[in-house]
């Protein structure tokens, strides 16, 4: 007796999640101490054509006798020119109990939805509950995934995107005309980004975007991007000036050029993190604790949210299908 394997696209995906419940799920999840993530495989290897490295994340996760799954990730930076996501992937869902695969999801959208309701969940514990301006860097396809996260868990009345190509930030805010916020594409990140109460940032720029003396007392800084021990999105002093909230230890310590950078200039050190999203969805740490702190949460990325994810979308399809 051979057991289905549902084949779960994109497109199901985009057209059935809810970001109040993916993030109620991570929350859960993140809360749950039976989950076992080892330290997800990262083979960068030469591109020859585009003459920059690509990448292959292999990110396994397993709920003992319940479920367990592996994302299967390539990164290729210059994607863009031909009209295709940097990252690429498929993630396997099997049974925990007896190891049959229960389903294959296309990873794109599963990525960009749990890593976007990661975000807002952190947000969740790190921005001021009043929080109605957002600014984000980035126009690839996380950033409309981001914008209606962030807007999920506070009262956002004002987005502003920035991307290299204006044209492309200006098409992010015709797609979310309908929204209850206005969106408006803006030019220099200068001229804003002081302004807003969360900056979220999801990019591949090696070179910081984000700079201390532009944040104000009080914001939220979301970093996304930056997947690579030697880029950033954020300079020293945006460190400097911030409570620094990882998504987890596991991962933030070590392959992000946003926190392992600062480490080892020693601007930063472990004992100053303040808490991973481990610790803040158990309580065990506390997240923003005043109104004037800028807090800075640091995400790259952990199976725990893929498994979750890919738990919630499972169901979902298998209750359509019946």
């Amino acid at each position: 007796m051979t057991t289905e394997i549902s084949y779960i696209p994109d497109c199901f995906i985009d057209e059935n999640y809810n970001f109040k419940s993916l993030i109620a799920v991570l929350k859960e999840a993140f809360s749950n101490p039976s989950i076992q993530v080892p330290m997800r495989h990262h083979h960068d290897f030469t591109n020859p054509k585009e003459n920059i490295d690509s990448t292959l994340l292999l990110m396994p996760a397993f709920n003992p006798g319940k479920e367990l799954g592996v994302k299967i990730a390539t990164v290729s930076p210059n994607n863009g020119k031909y009209d295709l996501p940097a990252i690429q992937g498929m993630y396997v869902y099997i049974d925990g109990h007896k190891g049959s695969i229960k389903a294959i999801l296309e990873a794109k959208s599963l990525t960009a939805k749990r890593t976007a309701a990661a975000s807002a969940l952190a947000s969740s514990f790190l921005s001021r509950t009043d929080a109605s301006s957002m600014l984000m860097l980035g126009t690839g396809a996380l950033s409309i995934n981001l914008i209606k996260a962030h807007s999920s868990v506070r009262p956002i009345k004002k987005v502003y995107v920035w991307g290299r190509n204006f044209e492309k930030a200006q098409k992010i805010c015709n797609t979310l005309i309908d929204e209850a916020f206005a969106c408006e594409a803006i030019k220099n990140i200068e001229d804003i980004i002081s302004e807003v109460d969360i900056v979220s940032s999801a990019t591949l720029s090696p070179v910081p975007l984000v700079y201390g003396k532009w944040l104000k007392k009080g914001q939220h800084v979301d970093l996304v991007g930056a997947y690579k021990k030697d880029t950033r999105e954020a300079d020293d002093e945006a460190i400097k000036r911030s409570s620094v909230f990882l998504d987890t230890y596991q991962g933030g310590l070590k392959e992000s050029g946003d926190i392992v950078i600062p480490l080892a200039k020693g601007i930063l050190s472990k004992g100053d993190i303040k808490a991973d999203l481990f610790e803040l969805c158990n309580k065990t740490k506390a997240g923003r604790v005043a109104n004037n702190e800028i807090t800075l949460f640091k995400s790259v990325g952990h199976a725990l949210e893929d498994l979750a994810a890919a738990s919630y979308f499972y169901e979902l399809y298998r209750n359509q299908e019946h």
